[in-house]
């Protein structure tokens, strides 16, 4: 488990606005600091899943934050609710057409601080 001071010198690195305020946010949270950690190491160290990975782990009517981006490989059959750094335009798409939920990290942390009823998917199989 890395510090929080660790986790700001870290981001300080990053260029991206809107990550470094995905991983302020997910700091100040006790219950999104593994977010925080993800989020804030190396690119090679950032998690890609594929839809078809988000079939197999998820169940009707979950919430799934994925820290890092949603790929299109695959389809989704049921109806989820995704929060994720990014989405790809296909895997974005793909989502909208199963009437799936979509929404970034930095939104869900706003709407639900403590997160409740949050699964989230940090290692790809």
């Amino acid at each position: 488990m890395k510090s929080k001071t660790k986790i700001e010198k870290q981001a300080r690195k990053k260029s991206s606005p809107i990550l470094v305020s995905t991983i302020i946010a997910s700091k100040k949270n006790p219950s999104w600091m593994r977010v925080a950690e993800i989020l804030s190491s190396s690119r090679r160290r950032k998690i890609s899943v594929n839809l078809s990975d988000i079939e197999k782990e998820a169940k009707e009517g979950e919430k799934i934050v994925v820290p890092g981006k949603v790929l299109s490989q695959g389809e989704v059959s049921k109806k989820i609710k995704i929060a994720a750094l990014s989405f790809s335009k296909n895997a974005l798409k793909k989502l909208l057409n199963s009437k799936s939920e979509v929404s970034t990290i930095l939104e869900e942390i706003k709407k639900n601080p403590e997160a409740k009823g949050v699964k989230f998917y940090t290692k790809p199989d």
